[in-house]
């Protein structure tokens, strides 16, 4: 049993050692490259979570202004805070926000959150804001 399998932080600081002493014959390559693979992956999956999370607080601002409250306001500027954050760090993530396909995926994940969250149905089947409107910190849908 290789030792990724039995303890991953062991395994991850003895790969490190390895490379910083050019030990390269004694990486674990196969194991190595998944890894770094799931890293693009993680930081994918952090801007589509904050991404459908904010769009999710839009939509209820936007249908429920009786409920309006500073805790949205404040998930909607942290979430913008997140975003811009997770952009500035990893800049080739810049090129999902032009893809159709990731916004559909991430327009559903913020529509069936709105709906959990709310109980309404009633919500567009596209997203009516581009990005640049629902990082505008002065963007408030009505």
């Amino acid at each position: 049993m290789h030792r990724y399998e039995s303890d991953i932080i062991a395994w991850a600081n003895e790969q490190a050692a390895f490379l910083r002493a050019g030990q390269f014959n004694r990486l674990d390559l196969e194991h190595l490259a998944d890894e770094i693979e799931d890293v693009g992956k993680s930081e994918r999956r952090e801007l589509r979570s904050r991404m459908a999370v904010l769009l999710a607080h839009l939509l209820k601002w936007q249908y429920q202004e009786g409920f309006r409250s500073k805790s949205w306001q404040r998930t909607i500027k942290e979430q913008r805070r997140g975003i811009a954050g997770c952009l500035k760090e990893t800049p080739s993530l810049k090129t999902d926000l032009v893809q159709p396909d990731w916004w559909e995926w991430v327009w559903s994940d913020a529509v069936t959150l709105a709906v959990k969250e709310t109980g309404l149905d009633c919500f567009p089947e596209s997203c009516p804001w581009d990005f640049e409107g629902v990082m505008n910190p002065d963007f408030w849908p009505e």
